[in-house]
């Protein structure tokens, strides 16, 4: 399993610290289903700020990610 984000914190931090930071990472920067129009073109902009880059909505909050997350496993 390739690290390539997490490169950045070296080998000072054990393997299972970076593994665990990168599932993180992966997350956050994936795209998910935008609850406004169903398209998957909601992108996270900064923390518990949403943005759809086809409908130009935004969503805020912490309850977002859990609603996105269940939308996308459906």
């Amino acid at each position: 399993m390739k690290v390539r984000t997490v490169n950045k914190y070296g080998t000072h931090y054990s393997a299972s610290l970076r593994k665990m930071l990168k599932k993180i990472e992966i997350s956050q920067h994936a795209a998910y289903t935008c609850s406004f129009c169903g398209k998957s073109m909601m992108k996270r902009q900064a923390e518990g700020i949403w943005h759809c880059d086809c409908f130009m909505k935004m969503a805020a909050g912490g309850s977002a990610i859990k609603r996105l997350k269940k939308l996308k496993d459906q």
